[in-house]
């Protein structure tokens, strides 16, 4: 089971919940009454790395792309299994809890050209300007950074940063770079 589950029925009371109670991971609708999900999502990534799960009776693969793109983690679509759910959310936090274990005796920085990225802070610096990241696009750029000079398949990147063992859809990957690039 879980420890503690809060519920919030507006974005903007979601986000709040959040900030004040730093949740291990957070399911969210992508329709909600002030805000969409999406919003929430990316206003939760500014602040949180937890595990964002949407949950959402829109199954175009356009809503799964926005979703994971907003810095969601997995989005699962009705009809669903409660089941499935719950265990979906004991799998993100079980790739929380080993991406959060420690590394021994390894600088925690890592550095490639202009860019800075303190994996345990969970900073990133450009030309030693601080720049912003949402939660997917730390990890993504942090494997990057540890595997420079080396050639890894968009199933393997897949697999190290969103922790599926198959590729769901190779324009996740390619919306994460580009919204890395333009950062």
């Amino acid at each position: 089971g879980f420890r503690e589950i809060r519920r919030a029925y507006r974005g903007s009371e979601a986000v709040t919940l959040c900030r004040e109670f730093q949740p291990d991971a957070v399911i969210l609708d992508v329709m909600l009454p002030d805000m969409d999900g999406l919003e929430v999502c990316r206003r939760i990534r500014e602040f949180s790395y937890c595990s964002i799960l949407f949950l959402s009776s829109r199954n175009d693969d356009i809503d799964k792309i926005l979703g994971l793109s907003s810095g969601g983690d997995d989005y699962i679509t009705k009809p669903f299994s409660p089941r499935e759910v719950a265990f979906r959310v004991k799998a993100q936090l079980r790739r929380q809890r080993y991406q959060n274990a420690p590394s021994p005796a390894v600088s925690s920085v890592l550095t490639a050209g202009p860019l800075s990225l303190d994996q345990e802070s969970g900073r990133v610096w450009k030309n030693g300007r601080e720049i912003s990241l949402t939660g997917r696009e730390f990890l993504l750029l942090s494997y990057l950074m540890e595997n420079t000079d080396k050639i890894i398949s968009k199933e393997r990147l897949y697999e190290q940063v969103w922790g599926e063992s198959s590729c769901i859809c190779d324009n996740t990957i390619m919306v994460h770079i580009r919204h890395l690039r333009e950062k």
